[in-house]
């Protein structure tokens, strides 16, 4: 039985998870919601859904039989979906795996059990945050480019461009924490202020989600937190992003 619609086009939230009680469950709550629904058992059903679906938003289960959700993470990560932004579903008190996946790129984790509600009001914060703009979208500012030390970030395609011209995508998470440093330059910032703008909750003092996006984003920008160039760690306070920003009229 084909559980997904063929070539939808309206942008559906995509459940991949192997409990099919569950996927039920979570399409006719979220469908309630105004979150439409598609659903994947594996990852095979979860790359034809991505095929044939506009997909804002994956809600993946890392307890996933074959092909786990951290495979399926790093698939994203080097796919032409990166920039779709993940929401992991992981079994309580799980750390390791949920480290690893948002040193993948994960944007929010929801260990299980949960109740729906709570998954959805993850998901629309997720969107909220990391909302994909169109490929011909007009920056609100009206400035595509922006530069900072060796790179330049394209706001529109939401790509890094390195001295050579090689472009890198971000993936949700990644763009986001870079968005915020890029409007907040030369100013220390919290780890607490960071969590409630890129993930909209208060920080419990064992969370290191904001940490690890930080280390993935030097990783992104050969950036060495021994001596950092870009994001300096200011002990017991937060970071600095140490370069100054400049607007560019193109490319």
């Amino acid at each position: 039985m084909t559980m997904w619609p063929p070539m939808e086009r309206k942008p559906h939230i995509l459940i991949v998870d192997d409990d099919p009680d569950l996927r039920s469950l979570l399409q006719d709550y979220l469908t309630q919601q105004d979150l439409p629904v598609v659903c994947a058992g594996d990852g095979t059903q979860m790359r034809a859904v991505l095929r044939s679906t506009s997909v804002q938003l994956i809600v993946l289960d890392l307890m996933l039989p074959g092909e786990d959700g951290l495979a399926l993470m790093r698939w994203l990560h080097d796919s032409e979906y990166a920039r779709i932004p993940v929401m992991m579903l992981t079994a309580r008190g799980d750390d390791v795996d949920r480290i690893i996946g948002l040193e993948l790129g994960a944007d929010d984790y929801l260990p299980k059990p949960f109740v729906p509600r709570e998954l959805a009001a993850r998901i629309k914060s997720v969107l909220r945050r990391t909302h994909m703009a169109p490929p011909d979208a007009e920056p609100q500012d009206g400035s595509r480019w922006l530069r900072f030390g060796d790179w330049k970030l394209d706001t529109v395609e939401r790509n890094i461009v390195d001295a050579n011209g090689t472009a890198t995508p971000l993936s949700g998470a990644e763009y986001g924490l870079l968005r915020f440093f890029l409007r907040h330059p030369n100013r220390i910032v919290s780890r607490d202020q960071l969590l409630e703008e890129l993930a909209g909750r208060e920080l419990d003092v064992f969370d290191r989600s904001i940490d690890l996006r930080v280390s993935r984003l030097r990783r992104r920008l050969g950036d060495d937190a021994r001596e950092p160039a870009y994001i300096k760690t200011v002990r017991n306070e937060g970071y600095v992003f140490c370069k100054r920003i400049e607007k560019l009229d193109e490319r």
